[in-house]
């Protein structure tokens, strides 16, 4: 599927690539061949109007006259040799004269950057000359711009491909990864239940009771893991959770599982009840990831802080560490699937975590501070 992905936009930009250098080649002939074409009318042009003023045969005269008339599109200002405006007009909007008395000398400084004036000699001694400065048409403009026209359109073609590709290829993702969820759920769910059956056997054995115990909670555990795979892919039910509660219970278990060095505290303001609309399994898997990524970074030895605060219309839960902080450069990249610095690990816990939050219990899950070997602190921001 990746491999596809990048084909498919490796062939798009050979396309897109193809496509503009053609325009804009085939374009660049065509204004050639447009702005040869218009240099020659309007030559052409300039030609019969000289003739105009020295014939005297009505036939000649109606001819140049017809020739003269003949151009409608392209815009032409004659000028004296030092480039001051000074007789024929056309295809030139004078009402703007009124307006603006320079219209004529900025318009002769465009012309100029067009295209070359085209010289005639009035007379000889004294050495008198006119110049003919013409601009471009509106369809020479049209093909000029064509190529830039084309380009955003390609561009935007390409935008929207690589969009529809990407948004397909996430959501392709997104179904493997919760089809493996509940895949690995249901081959998790027929050795737990033996399990189950063991241990219950264990507890009538004299003397075992005591393992039959821890037994049942390692046990639970799995259930409780299996139960959160399978929700994943699904819209979870959200119900009424002590928060306080919820946190203190997994704060225990991860706490017997650490290293003794590092100490945790549970800060609730004094809050000993604190209920939210949330789903309890799935709310657990994210303050396990949160304690675990904080166990990572604080190593073998260290403080973990969870502070709990009420406010007006929210419920803030931070979790604070002591260990080594995150770089500023990866900062960007820890809630994206498959970024990870540890050795071991799939870079997942993060990227479901905040999606649990974000998605689920429509809150948000984001790093409120970290400093290179002084910790960090996770924010959870849930609504009331």
């Amino acid at each position: 599927m990746l491999n596809q992905f990048f084909n498919w936009r490796t062939s798009l930009a050979i396309i897109a690539i193809a496509i503009v250098t053609g325009t804009v080649f085939y374009s660049n002939y065509l204004s050639k061949k447009l702005a040869a074409d218009e240099r020659e009318k309007v030559a052409v042009w300039v030609q019969s109007l000289k003739t105009r003023a020295a014939v005297t045969d009505q036939a000649a005269l109606d001819l140049t006259n017809a020739i003269t008339s003949h151009n409608t599109t392209i815009p032409i200002i004659e000028t004296d040799e030092h480039d001051n405006p000074s007789g024929q007009l056309l295809n030139i909007d004078t009402a703007l004269l009124k307006i603006d008395s320079n219209y004529l000398r900025k318009k002769v400084q465009e012309f100029k950057s067009q295209n070359d004036a085209i010289i005639v000699e009035v007379n000889k001694d004294p050495l008198i000359i006119n110049k003919y400065y013409f601009g471009d048409s509106k369809l020479l403009r049209e093909v000029k711009y064509y190529p830039i026209i084309q380009l955003l359109i390609v561009a935007l073609f390409i935008l929207i491909t690589l969009i529809t590709i990407t948004t397909r290829h996430k959501s392709s993702q997104n179904q493997v990864w919760a089809g493996m969820a509940k895949e690995t759920a249901h081959q998790l769910g027929t050795p737990l239940s033996s399990l189950q059956g063991w241990v219950e056997l264990l507890k009538e054995m004299p003397g075992s009771e005591k393992v039959a115990k821890e037994m049942l909670k390692d046990v639970d555990r799995l259930k409780l893991v299996s139960d959160r795979f399978s929700k994943i892919g699904s819209n979870p039910q959200l119900e009424s959770v002590n928060l306080i509660e919820q946190i203190e219970n997994m704060v225990a278990y991860i706490k017997r599982r650490a290293p003794e060095k590092i100490s945790f505290n549970v800060d609730s303001a004094g809050i000993e009840k604190l209920n939210v609309m949330a789903n309890g399994p799935l709310f657990d898997w994210v303050i396990e990831n949160l304690l675990k990524n904080a166990l990572d970074a604080t190593e073998a030895s260290g403080s973990i802080l969870i502070k709990i605060k009420e406010e007006s219309n929210s419920i803030i839960i931070e979790v604070t560490d002591s260990g080594k902080g995150i770089s500023k450069q990866n900062l960007g990249n820890i809630f994206k699937p498959g970024f990870t610095t540890k050795k071991r690990g799939w870079g997942l816990g993060l990227s479901l975590s905040k999606r649990i939050i974000e998605q689920y219990h429509q809150g948000q899950l984001y790093v409120k501070n970290s400093e290179l070997g002084k910790g960090t602190t996770f924010k959870i921001v849930l609504k009331k």
